[in-house]
This record gives C-alpha cells, sequence and structure tokens, in this order.
C-alpha cells in the first residue's frame, strides 16, 4: 500500500510541469523564450550587414570567434524596425538544426516558471497562409506573456 501511494504521488508531480522562460520587450508587448534554448545574451554590438539578405536578417557577429547570423525578431513578426537603445540585447539561441542564431530584442525584463496549468495553449490555423508564432500565451503574475515557438521563427522559408 506504501509503494502505491508513492508512485502516485510521483505521477501528480510529473503532470505539472513547469517551464522557464526569459521575459523580452518587442516595443510595447512582452514575449516568453524558453531558457533551453538560450545560451548567451549580449550587450548590443556592431552587426555586419550581408547584401542581398532577407530585410528581417540584421547580418552578423563575431562572438568568441564564432560567426552568428543575427535577425531582428521586430522586423520578422511584422512589427516596426527596430529602435536600438541601452537596453537592447541580442540572445543567442542554440537550436539542434540550426546551430547558433542571435535575435535581437528591444529588452531582457526577468525570468519566471510557468506551470501547463497556467499557459493557454493557441490552436493552430493551418488555412491561413499566415505563419503563427505565438504556441500559447502564459499568465503570470496577473499579467499575459505571449511564448514564442522558436522553430516556425527561426524554419520559416523567406517570402
Amino acid at each position: 500500500m506504501a509503494n502505491d501511494l508513492q508512485v502516485l504521488g510521483k505521477e501528480e508531480l510529473s503532470t505539472e510541469n513547469s517551464i522557464q522562460y526569459i521575459v523580452v520587450s518587442l516595443g510595447n508587448e512582452q514575449y516568453g523564450i524558453d531558457i533551453k534554448y538560450i545560451d548567451n545574451i549580449v550587450r548590443m554590438q556592431s552587426i555586419t550587414r550581408v547584401p542581398k539578405s532577407a530585410e528581417y536578417f540584421r547580418g552578423v557577429i563575431n562572438l568568441r570567434g564564432e560567426v552568428v547570423p543575427v535577425m531582428s525578431l521586430r522586423v520578422k513578426m511584422g512589427l516596426d524596425s527596430d529602435e536600438i537603445t541601452g537596453k537592447s540585447r541580442i540572445i543567442i539561441l542554440k537550436l539542434d538544426a540550426s546551430g547558433s542564431i542571435g535575435v535581437l530584442v528591444d529588452e531582457v525584463k526577468k525570468v519566471v516558471t510557468i506551470s501547463d496549468s497556467q499557459i493557454e495553449h493557441k490552436a493552430r490555423d493551418s488555412k491561413s497562409g499566415t505563419p503563427t508564432y505565438i504556441n500559447g500565451v502564459g499568465k503570470v503574475e496577473g499579467g499575459l506573456i505571449s511564448l514564442l515557438d522558436l522553430s516556425t521563427i527561426i524554419d520559416e522559408p523567406t517570402q
């Protein structure tokens, strides 16, 4: 009987998964990036432009001897152009298939832990030709944080 209770307790704990997200701002909106994809957060630095590249592709940076492509999340998501300030950061993402890529954000706010019960998953609309970059909305501290679907953002072909 005691063993049965222990197993049940473990199952209960595993049903409530929590994920840590870095909360970033783009304009007036807050977005969450799953912390497991983040390799580094660096201050704004000189970005070398690459000719004839997509509009959202800002260029490349040299990060400790590694050339890392940098993209603008604002432009990629159809928002206004970037406004570089002292709070602007480049978040270096490590994705399995793509290697490293940097994404430019207006500001890194904080780290939050969001459980499954606090996430409203967005239904996929396969009929519309517009890609959806959000895979859910997290309810945290009385506010809402749009959770970014990095695979859609990074892997989406240029138009």
